[in-house]
C-alpha cells in the first residue's frame, strides 16, 4: 500500500509498505480524507509536545471507512464510516503511532466514532479541528444571542469558533487581517471582518459593540499579541478562551484589565470529552466547514500536498484523499 511518511527530520517520502496487521480487538481503516495541520509540521521540523521517533506516517484529522475488523470487536464493522479521536491515554495518534495518511491503517474501537449520515468524507475529517472550537464554546458558558464574540485568527480552528458562536446565536466579529480568509469567516457566519492589525482596532471593536466591548472572545491565532488584544477588546464581565498555541513569546499586556473588567479566563487544550457532542451538534446544526479546504491531493501526491499547506497565504486546510477499499 501507499503511505506518507516523514522519514527523518525536514524528509517526506511516499513509501511502498505492507498493509497493517489487526489485532483480535483492532480495526482497520480504508482512509477517505486527512486533513494537513500545523502541528504535522511541527512534527516534520523535529519539534512536538511528547517523545517521537522517526520514520512515522502523520495524519490525525481523518474519515475513512472499516475495512476488517478483529474478532473480539463488536461495534463496528465493515462498511462502516467512522473517524477517530487523536489522543488516546498517552499517545497521540499521528505523532508518537502511526497515523492516517495511508490507504489502510490501524485503529482501536474505544477511540472510533460512527460518522453521521449528515456528514461527508470531506466534513468528517473536519471533524477534529471543529471538536476543539466546540470545546472552547463549553468553556465560554452558554453562549446565545444576546452575545458578541470576537475571534482572533481565521485559521480552521478560529473559523470554527466563528461558525460555533454563529450557530448559538452570537453576534460574530472575526478579527483577521489577511482579506481571502476573512471572506471565508463571513461565509460561515461572521457578521463582520475587522484586521487586527490596522491602526485604531480596539476603538473599531467597541464602536461596533456600542461601546460594550465583546462578551466572549476566542483567542485562536496564538500570536501573542492578540493575547493581549483579547483583553482589551473584552468588556466588563466578558469571557476569554485561549485556543491558540504558543510557548515562550512575550508580548506587553494590559494584566490590570483581567480585575478592572472581572474577566473570566481560560485556556483549552483538545477536544477531551466532547467528540460525541460535537458530532450530534454538526448534524443538528448543518454547519459545513468544507468551505475551509482550499486545496485536494490524491494519497499519490501526498508530498506535493504539504508543499501547498505550506504555503498559507493560498490555502486554509489541505487534504489527502484516497478510495482505497472503495
Amino acid at each position: 500500500m501507499k503511505a506518507l511518511q516523514f522519514a527523518d527530520k525536514d524528509r517526506i517520502v511516499l513509501a511502498e509498505t505492507e498493509p497493517p496487521a489487526i489485532g483480535d480487538d483492532e480495526v482497520l481503516v480504508a482512509l477517505r480524507s486527512v486533513g494537513i495541520c500545523h502541528s504535522d509540521f511541527e512534527l516534520l521540523h523535529g519539534r512536538y509536545i511528547i517523545p517521537f521517533s522517526y520514520p512515522l506516517i502523520p495524519g490525525h484529522e481523518w474519515s475513512g471507512a472499516v475495512a476488517e475488523v478483529g474478532k473480539d470487536v463488536t461495534s463496528f464493522r465493515p462498511g462502516d464510516r467512522v473517524l477517530g479521536e487523536c489522543v488516546i491515554g498517552q499517545e497521540h495518534f499521528g505523532f508518537s503511532i502511526s497515523g492516517a495518511a495511508a490507504e489502510y491503517f490501524v485503529a482501536r474501537p474505544e477511540w472510533l466514532h460512527h460518522v453521521p449520515d449528515e456528514l461527508d468524507d470531506t466534513q468528517a475529517a473536519l471533524v477534529e479541528p471543529f471538536s476543539c472550537a466546540y470545546f472552547a464554546s463549553t468553556r465560554a458558558d452558554n453562549i446565545d444571542g444576546s452575545d458578541t464574540a470576537v475571534v482572533f485568527g481565521a485559521g480552521p480552528i478560529g473559523l470554527s469558533a466563528v461558525a460555533v458562536a454563529n450557530a448559538l446565536g452570537a453576534r460574530v466579529i472575526c478579527a483577521e487581517p489577511d482579506a481571502r480568509r476573512g471572506d471565508v469567516a463571513r461565509t460561515l457566519g461572521a457578521d463582520e471582518v475587522l484586521d487586527p492589525t490596522a491602526e485604531g482596532f480596539v476603538d473599531l471593536v467597541h464602536e461596533s459593540t456600542g461601546g460594550r466591548g465583546a462578551d466572549v472572545v476566542f483567542e485562536a491565532s496564538g500570536h501573542p499579541a492578540a493575547m493581549a488584544a483579547a483583553l482589551e477588546v473584552a468588556g466588563f464581565d466578558a469571557r476569554l478562551v485561549n485556543i491558540g498555541i504558543d510557548v515562550g513569546a512575550e508580548v506587553p499586556a494590559q494584566l490590570g484589565l483581567v480585575q478592572s473588567k472581572q474577566l473570566q479566563l481560560r485556556g483549552t487544550i483538545g477536544s477531551p470529552g466532547v467528540w460525541p457532542q460535537t458530532l450530534r451538534f454538526l448534524a443538528r446544526t448543518g454547519i459545513d466547514m468544507s468551505p475551509i479546504v482550499t486545496s485536494r491531493f490524491p494519497l499519490e501526491r501526498a508530498p506535493e500536498a504539504y508543499e501547498a499547506a505550506a504555503r498559507t497565504d493560498e490555502n486554509v486546510k489541505v487534504h489527502i484523499e484516497s478510495g482505497a477499499g472503495a
